[in-house]
């Protein structure tokens, strides 16, 4: 069959994002099938219409319609993505009879949702992969339902236990959008592993890739890591949820980097719990350069209820760790969750003042998500009803404090620290990093606002 996946994401801020998830999919349909790939970020202001020639001149059989985010996770300013998500898939409609596959970690989150608002065919829950499952029940004729992770309208979303088949990329490097990434910031993404042991109040990883872990060879990562820097890759991110969860596997990812002659810079998310001597110094020697934790609060009562696996004495240990192997640190806080007030707002500036050479980001409220604790919560607090699924954005909040009080809060402490910045950057911050980009910078560049 011939099968057009279509990367839905067109938001850039504060970098684009490559769209990695399609290179998996791809590797799980050929050469059985003919696969095509249109990223519509890569298209930029020209979407509509290479999606409209891709269209006319492949005349897929199936489109599949990747759905990366649900909004931008700004309660300050939200944005919402289902009106173009529900606008691009009318443009297929319009131009082809090919049956129409949403899947992504949008649709994972919501999927009897994203059906309804798009009136797609199928949909493919947990990993990309199965859509694989799909197509050979189309090819024999047997109902597509049977499949485990297919969804249909109508009928009640039921999430498969995690894919068990080969998990491993097919990267083109001569794709066209691989030169529009290697022209804009110059990263390139690879993962190393899928799940998540943690269970963060307010996650969505869980439900998206599950809790339980599956780690790639180190070798394969190595190797799909080589590839990318023969590309021309200036920086590589890797996007597991936690890149330190399994700290065995990921000092033999490092020691893989290593063989392979990794020579570029590379960074991911970590989470500040213990880890072993010299750990940070270990995967330096293997390239990385950036560490960006997730905290989401360093107030002991807050990191409590938010169900965070460590405490602000771990948070200020593995940032003085990271810190003296010499790699740039950054720590995202997401401010307004359960039991948040003054105090507890205070109690997170004030230890933040601890995280000396660190550039510190500020989300100010809570994303509300489908089938998270936080949900739960909201709705035994009457904040929103038992039904309500919050696609638009919906934000907790906190009993004894607002979030225009925490911003301003915050806001007060910020100008003080231009280090210190409140959700993603404001435009002026955007444009220089766009600015850098275009001078050939790699990487995410937040490190230079300790300049």
């Amino acid at each position: 069959m011939k099968v057009l996946l279509v990367a839905a994401n067109q938001y850039a801020v504060p970098y684009p994002v490559y769209p990695l998830g399609l290179d998996y999919v791809r590797q799980a349909l050929e050469p059985r099938h003919d696969v095509r790939i249109l990223d519509l970020c890569a298209a930029g202001d020209e979407a509509s219409e290479r999606l409209a020639d891709a269209l006319d001149q492949f005349r897929p059989h199936v489109v599949g319609l990747a759905l990366r985010n649900v909004d931008n996770i700004d309660a300050a300013a939200p944005v919402d993505f289902i009106d173009r998500y529900r606008r691009i898939a009318a443009e297929v409609r319009a131009r082809s009879p090919a049956l129409l596959v949403l899947g992504g970690s949008a649709f994972n989150i919501f999927p009897t949702e994203m059906m309804d608002a798009t009136g797609a065919d199928y949909g493919i829950l947990g990993e990309g992969e199965r859509l694989a499952l799909l197509l050979h029940a189309l090819e024999n004729k047997t109902d597509p339902r049977r499949a485990a992770g297919v969804v249909t309208l109508g009928r009640p979303p039921v999430f498969p236990e995690p894919y068990e088949g080969r998990i491993v990329a097919t990267f083109d490097p001569h794709d066209a959008r691989v030169a529009y990434y290697l022209n804009h910031g110059g990263m390139l993404n690879l993962q190393t592993k899928r799940g998540c042991p943690f269970g963060c109040v307010y996650c969505t990883y869980p439900v998206i890739e599950g809790r339980r872990m599956r780690l790639f060879a180190p070798d394969d990562v190595g190797a799909q890591a080589k590839a990318l820097q023969g590309a021309g890759a200036k920086y590589l991110f890797i996007t597991d949820s936690s890149y330190n969860a399994a700290a065995g596997h990921s000092l033999a990812v490092a020691e893989a980097f290593q063989k392979n002659r990794i020579v570029i810079p590379w960074g991911a998310y970590f989470t500040p719990v213990p880890m072993p001597p010299d750990y940070y110094r270990r995967l330096r020697d293997s390239g990385l350069t950036h560490v960006e934790f997730g905290v989401d609060s360093l107030a002991a009562t807050s990191l409590r209820q938010y169900q965070k696996p460590f405490s602000v004495a771990d948070v200020v240990a593995a940032h003085r760790a990271a810190i003296d192997a010499e790699l740039h640190v950054a720590h995202y806080f997401v401010l307004g969750g359960p039991g948040e007030n003054r105090e507890t707002l205070a109690e997170s500036l004030d230890n933040a003042e601890r995280l000396e050479k660190g550039v510190l980001f500020f989300f100010c409220g809570m994303r509300i998500y489908p089938n998270t604790p936080l949900h739960t919560l909201a709705v035994q607090e009457g904040q929103i009803a038992a039904a309500d699924n919050c696609l638009r954005s919906t934000f907790y909040r906190p009993k004894e404090i607002d979030l225009d009080a925490i911003r301003d809060l915050v806001a007060e402490r910020t100008q003080r620290r231009p280090y210190w910045v409140i959700g993603a950057g404001d435009e002026k911050m955007n444009r220089t990093v766009a600015r850098l980009h275009a001078h050939g910078h790699a990487g995410p560049l937040w490190e230079k606002l300790l300049w």
